[in-house]
């Protein structure tokens, strides 16, 4: 497995946020090789530098310190517990709501329906603005919806 986390920045570096119009191709490449082994399209450093059209040493050079800026981490992350009435759909129903809010779903826990309720939990990367008190009532306004609560906006 390659590890593509960020490492520890060197002392005395800064970051820079800079348009990927005015960069050097090479830098442009080194992250696509870098997506490329992400999703796995390529298995290794070797395959994914010649991918993308660079050396080797081009991609072990530049690749702990050439990133893309990720616009979704401007956005905000939050947490939702709802109870579902158990009938086909009405998860389905909650998620595409979120999804028509612009919103990102990044984890779903639901429990066992007990008394033909199940309960929910929903971690999903929202667009800013939020207005949560209006998200809430357009879930609990949703058929099957029963209850919706807000835990957690970061």
């Amino acid at each position: 497995m390659i590890n593509l986390q960020r490492p520890a920045r060197k002392e005395g570096s800064q970051l820079l946020l800079v348009d990927s119009s005015v960069l050097p191709e090479v830098f442009l490449r080194v992250v696509e090789a870098k997506r490329m082994l992400a999703v796995g399209q390529v298995r290794s450093l070797s395959e994914a530098a010649k991918a993308a059209g660079i050396s080797r040493s081009a991609l072990y050079k530049y690749k702990d310190c050439v990133f893309v800026h990720n616009e979704a981490l401007d956005d905000k992350v939050i947490t939702l517990s709802a109870r579902l009435e158990d009938r086909p759909g009405v998860l389905s129903g909650l998620l595409n709501s979120l999804s028509e809010h612009q919103g990102n779903i990044l984890t779903v826990n639901q429990s066992i329906p007990v008394d033909g309720v199940a309960a929910v939990s929903v971690s999903a990367r929202m667009p800013l603005p939020l207005e949560a008190e209006q998200l809430r009532a357009s879930l609990l306004a949703l058929p099957g919806v029963a209850q919706v609560d807000i835990l957690t906006t970061r």
